[in-house]
């Protein structure tokens, strides 16, 4: 059932003054300095409430409650005007402050996204932010799948996990101590019209780095910092468990379903065999009956099991968040090395043109055996040029240091936070996962012993 996304004008104007309050909230928040994209522009710094401004422990979760009540599909028509179906989710949204114990709720604020905005999002976090590890996006189509289950993106039940994945990633936004204080990710919670243009207009598209600026950067690099490198090592590893660990419980699932439909023959024919025993056969039937009741029990066994899939699926996805803040310390640790050869290289050409000697072979000392040496004039000039790209190559390596040390430190603060997170929501996880197998065992059990206790009753 859709859910009215409009309400009456004094519903608006309650809405806008909510929305007004808490974007006053935001904005008044204490400056703490923290690192933020080095390159910012003038427009992205008014966009952006906290990109260099945090107060620690502040979240929006705290002023705001988050959630994405509902998926609908939809047809129309795309960018190429070519008829499409696709799968719009409504996000609910109200202050948080706003139910009093034993009250009614207020009315949400309600508005409409599709995936492709949620990507938009998330793509402009990932560039704003390099020093943090942005929580993932649900997948876009289903991995992991075993045969019962669809892979089609808009099968009901992908949707409907969709749903909850998309909402887990609003609620990971909203809870960082960062990104939670973004005036993007506001104004995507908040206002449906013109929210794309309001991110495009921040240019970060024009700070995403090449592919191949970080592939050059990776290899090139001469002195990595140890701890992004064991990171980033670490993050191929947990990739590569995780991925196993999925493809393995997609076999299990698999067969786990066939075993347990197979089970239904057992009541067909404890059923049938009933039907010529007199004294044997309401024993037999009512045993049949069990037999069905556990050959039914397996569907609902794994819808909850994909739930525990989803969250290993997020860490699996997590992994690529993690190695984007390690490629980008590798880009920022290049650029710093690539400064300083720079600089080094000017300072040499000064010693040479001081000292009249050259250390390496060079065009310019060929042109001079050839074409005779400058004149004093020449020289004086060449090395008040020289004294100036050296400052300007001192200025730039401060800079590059600087930025370089700043980045390190907040990712490795963003990296320990993430750290504790990432043990806490795994351990819990897998101990419940645990927990649903052995329930789901002795529902087995139960089933067989109530069979038991039919057949000594024959």
């Amino acid at each position: 059932m859709r859910r009215a996304a409009s309400a009456s004008s004094a519903d608006n104007s309650g809405a806008s003054s909510r929305r007004r309050k808490m974007m006053a909230d935001s904005e008044s928040i204490e400056e703490v300095a923290v690192i933020g994209n080095t390159d910012i522009t003038p427009t992205e710094a008014e966009n952006n409430i906290v990109n260099t401004m945090v107060e620690r422990g502040t979240s929006l979760l705290k002023k705001m409650e988050i959630s994405v009540a509902e998926a609908e599909k939809r047809t129309g028509k795309n960018t190429v005007n070519m008829q499409e179906t696709y799968t719009v989710y409504l996000i609910e949204t109200r202050p948080a402050e706003s139910v009093s114990e034993g009250g009614t709720p207020a009315t949400p604020d309600t508005l409409w996204r599709r995936y492709s905005e949620f990507e938009l999002l998330r793509t402009y976090l990932l560039v704003t932010y390099p020093y943090i590890i942005v929580p993932p996006l649900p997948e876009k189509r289903a991995e992991f799948v075993w045969h019962k289950l669809s892979a089609d993106n808009l099968d009901p039940d992908f949707v409907e996990r969709r749903r909850v994945g998309l909402e887990n990633f609003l609620l990971r936004v909203a809870s960082h101590p960062v990104l939670s204080n973004d005036k993007i990710f506001f104004l995507f919670l908040t206002e449906e019209k013109g929210w794309r243009e309001a991110v495009l207009e921040t240019g970060f598209q024009d700070k995403v780095d090449s592919r191949l600026k970080s592939l050059n950067a990776t290899f090139r690099v001469k002195n990595p910092d140890k701890r992004f490198t064991d990171l980033k090592q670490y993050s191929d590893e947990l990739n590569t468990v995780i991925s196993q660990l999925l493809r393995a419980r997609a076999k299990v699932a698999d067969r786990l379903y066939g075993v347990y439909k197979v089970h239904g023959n057992y009541g067909r024919v404890f059923s049938e065999w009933s039907a010529i025993e007199k004294e044997m056969g309401d024993g037999l039937q009512s045993a049949g009956h069990h037999m069905d009741t556990y050959a039914a029990s397996i569907d609902d066994i794994l819808e909850e099991e994909e739930h525990y899939a989803d969250q290993l699926k997020e860490y699996f996805f997590y992994t690529d968040a993690v190695r984007a803040v390690c490629r980008k310390h590798e880009l920022i640790q290049y650029e710093l090395e690539l400064a300083a050869q720079d600089l080094a290289y000017k300072k040499q050409q000064k010693e040479e043109l001081v000292t009249g000697t050259v250390r390496v072979f060079s065009l310019k000392g060929m042109t001079s055996k050839l074409f005779g040496q400058e004149s004093q004039e020449q020289r004086e000039s060449r090395l008040t040029a020289l004294e100036q790209n050296i400052q300007e190559g001192e200025a730039a390596l401060k800079q590059k240091n600087a930025e370089c040390r700043e980045f390190v430190q907040t990712a490795w603060e963003d990296i320990e936070r993430f750290k504790e997170q990432k043990n806490k929501d795994l351990h819990e996880a897998l101990i419940s996962y645990a927990i649903m197998q052995i329930s789901m065992c002795k529902k087995g059990i139960q089933v067989w012993s109530n069979a038991k206790e039919c057949f000594n009753k024959m």
